[in-house]
């Protein structure tokens, strides 16, 4: 138990903040709070001096927001809770930037790289005329530096910085100094981390001449483009720094400091000479050019070379389905990654072995591979043989929009045999080749609210056995709308259409079959196409249309009610709609989504359970 003086407890604070702009009230705020909070279980000396603290802390403040000549109060008083702090503010006028003076040193200053100059004046931040602010004015030193540094003079530096603040008139005279150093260019190139994969495949991403001037945007593209790949870990392109030796103290320092504060290193940019410490490493050796060639250092962290995964789901069509998927990142020494596995259900069984190649200098990912399908679906019982080739390129919008865009070619070879229940059996060979635009633009790419999905494909073919050409085209799209915190309303439409003689035989993936989950509920998988025997077969044209409203009573648990509508017919006339509609509930798992859906299929006069779950092992 103490005695003498009573325990504080933490004072309420009351700012008239006297027209100061909310960004400085908001400075003020979090500065005198950290002080407050210090005052729980003092005594009252060390109260008396939190209180001036917290004055001294209320004039750094203003300070750092452009008010170096303000009056400030601090008046301790009692209420019913304990001690009140009441802080009064006459700002007095904003400093404001009188004059920048912005100069050059080193090799920036000869005259082919006056342009470069001029816009980096331009490009200055923190103009005439414009408040003084601090974080604006570390900002502001910190992009020139860059702006610099980034291209040609890796060595940039920032030999002075001087901030001349007259209270008096409320003005800030801007002095910055920026030394370019040396030209550097790029030289040799040396890897280090490769065990497995071969340095080919460095070099067939980091592309350059030795010699070729210094491009930090150029280094950052190989090194997105290295970790795009399945081979790395991480990985890291960089020029090697010349020299390690521990700098010296800077002779200049920053005068624009704020009133009670003692340590501007916090604030000060990289290369900013004012803080003590703050120097680069020593000057690297000039060429007769003034200029200095550095090697390029690529350095890597290798992905596990082997993966093997594996999944279980189930549905209310297919039952239970077991995929797995082996991945192997260097075949035979070359930089290709191998994915061979298979996928096995009620309705399809399929295997397949695929070699993907790292993508190129463009973002194409080009991959080749063989496989094997048989599928035996309303009737339509078809066992595929396929040599494949596809380029896949995925980009992102411009700047920091969230669109993506995926385009993806395709060339196939394909060997079908097609029983169908009660008609022909018949050989199909075939190549095709498809193509497919798609643009998605959603919060959440696995469980959107909010968005839209665009797709737009096609193909053309030929049957090899008798020449016969087919051609096919479709657009889907999907639209989400967010309603209240939980809900989503969301509208989704597809249409199709082949065109062929009437003769000719297109492959079963081809043409167009829907029904069942995700397309028109209350119906058979694929079970609405054409009628041929005692088969359901694909048709030359296909529209579907769905409106659905999931209502969530929290993150975890929701329920949605839709209407699902659509054909699959030999011709948009001679569609007569199916329609379907029900309830379903909507679950959030740590395994995955799980839909459950009850749904009334008007043409058939049935009801029908959809469900569907998959878990990764």
């Amino acid at each position: 138990m103490m005695t003498g003086e009573a325990l504080a407890k933490r004072p309420e604070i009351i700012v008239d903040p006297g027209g100061v702009p909310p960004a400085a009230l908001q400075a003020i705020t979090e500065a005198v709070d950290a002080i407050a909070r210090l005052a729980e279980d003092q005594d009252g000396g060390e109260i008396n001096r939190l209180r001036r603290r917290a004055r001294d802390a209320t004039l750094a403040a203003l300070a750092t927001q452009g008010y170096f000549s303000p009056t400030v109060k601090l008046e301790a008083g009692t209420d019913i809770g304990g001690e009140t702090w009441d802080i009064s503010i006459v700002s007095g006028k904003r400093t404001t930037v009188s004059s920048v003076d912005l100069k050059f040193t080193g090799r920036i200053t000869r005259p082919e790289f006056a342009p470069r100059v001029q816009k980096l004046r331009d490009d200055w931040q923190l103009k005439a005329g414009q408040p003084f602010i601090n974080s604006d004015w570390n900002k502001a030193k910190s992009t020139l530096l860059d702006a610099v540094s980034s291209r040609d003079f890796m060595l940039a530096r920032m030999t002075a910085s001087e901030a001349e603040i007259e209270a008096d008139a409320a003005s800030a005279a801007l002095r910055v100094t920026i030394d370019s150093g040396p030209q550097v260019r790029m030289g040799e190139l040396t890897t280090e981390g490769l065990k497995r994969v071969p340095e080919k495949l460095v070099e067939r991403y980091v592309r350059y001449s030795p010699g070729a001037a210094y491009d930090q945007n150029k280094l950052d593209t190989w090194q997105q483009d290295l970790q795009s790949t399945a081979f790395f870990r991480g990985a890291f392109v960089s020029l090697e720094q010349p020299g390690n030796t521990q700098p010296a103290p800077a002779p200049n320092a920053d005068r624009a400091r704020a009133p009670g504060s003692t340590d501007l290193a916090a604030a000060t940019p990289a290369g900013d000479p004012s803080v003590s410490g703050a120097m680069p490493p020593p000057p690297p050796v000039y060429d007769s050019n003034g200029e200095v060639t550095l090697p390029v250092q690529v350095r890597v962290v290798e992905a596990p070379p082997k993966r093997f995964t594996g999944s279980i789901g189930v549905d209310d069509e297919a039952g239970l389905r077991v995929e797995s998927l082996y991945r192997q990142n260097v075949v035979f020494g070359q930089p290709v990654t191998m994915e061979t596995g298979f996928s096995v259900d009620r309705l399809r069984q399929r295997a397949y072995t695929d070699f993907l190649l790292p993508p190129n200098e463009r973002g194409y990912k080009d991959s080749f591979g063989l496989l094997f399908d048989h599928s035996d679906i309303q009737g339509l019982d078809v066992t595929r043989y396929a040599l494949g080739a596809t380029r896949l390129q995925e980009r992102k919008g411009a700047g920091d929009s969230r669109v993506e865009y995926e385009t993806r070619w395709g060339l196939l070879l394909a060997q079908d045999h097609v029983k169908i229940d009660g008609g022909d059996q018949y050989k199909l060979p075939t190549l095709t080749a498809t193509a497919e635009w798609l643009r998605r633009d959603v919060d959440n790419k696995y469980d959107p609210r909010e968005g839209n999905l665009i797709a737009v494909g096609g193909g053309v073919g030929v049957t090899l056995d008798t020449g016969e050409p087919y051609t096919r085209a479709r657009l889907r799209a999907q639209k989400w709308w967010p309603i209240g915190k939980l809900d989503v309303l969301t509208v989704r439409g597809e249409v199709g259409r082949v065109w062929s003689n009437s003769k000719v035989r297109v492959p079963d993936d081809f043409g167009f079959r829907t029904g069942g989950a995700r397309s028109i509920r209350g119906y058979k998988y694929q079970s609405i196409g054409v009628e041929q025997d005692d088969a359901v077969v694909g048709a030359p044209t296909l529209l579907v249309g769905s409106i659905e409203y999931d209502h969530y009573f929290n993150e975890r648990w929701g329920m949605g009610v839709f209407v699902d509508a659509g054909d699959a017919a030999e011709s948009f006339g001679d569609m007569s709609m199916a329609v379907g509609y029900g309830v379903g509930a909507r679950v959030r798992t740590p395994a995955g989504p799980l839909f459950l859906d009850v749904a009334y299929g008007q043409r058939d006069r049935d009801l029908r359970l959809h469900f569907s779950l998959g878990i990764a092992f």
